[in-house]
């Protein structure tokens, strides 16, 4: 027995036009990828810190984005439930804000990314990485 075909029509029971999984995003996981962005971009906000690298032309296209939480976040339990929201939250917002070529890091902070609104957490994520990709003055002028 075949199990029914879903519509194509169909919406999600979320209403999100969102798909759950981005083709588009890959997931950092070596940890020089990590020291790169941590010597790049950085914008800190209440609910988390992004770090911003700009990869080589050479290097895979594509936006890459890593998550981490210190122990300072709180018990596996926390660290957890605030990785979930940041992956969440980058699923939202980096597929149309992120730009190609781009490696995202997303920090976590003590007592704020679990427990401040899903929906400050992802405005901040929008006006970070506007803010990171914004062009800086000229320094010798």
């Amino acid at each position: 027995m075949t199990p029914p075909e879903t519509p194509a029509t169909a919406p999600d029971a979320a209403g999100d036009a969102t798909p759950a999984v981005s083709s588009r995003l890959a997931t950092l996981n070596r940890r020089a990828d990590f020291l790169r962005a941590a010597r790049a971009a950085r914008v800190a906000r209440p609910g988390f810190i992004l770090q911003m690298h700009n990869r080589a032309d050479g290097e895979a296209e594509g936006i890459r984005v890593g998550f981490t939480c210190s122990k300072k976040v709180g018990n596996a339990v926390a660290r957890n439930r605030a990785k979930r929201r940041l992956r969440e939250i980058a699923r939202i917002v980096l597929p149309r804000a992120g730009r190609d070529g781009c490696d995202y890091v997303l920090i976590g902070r003590q007592g704020a990314t679990a427990t401040l609104p899903f929906g400050q957490l992802v405005r901040d994520l929008e006006g970070a990485v506007a803010k990171v990709h914004a062009p800086r003055p000229d320094p010798s002028r």
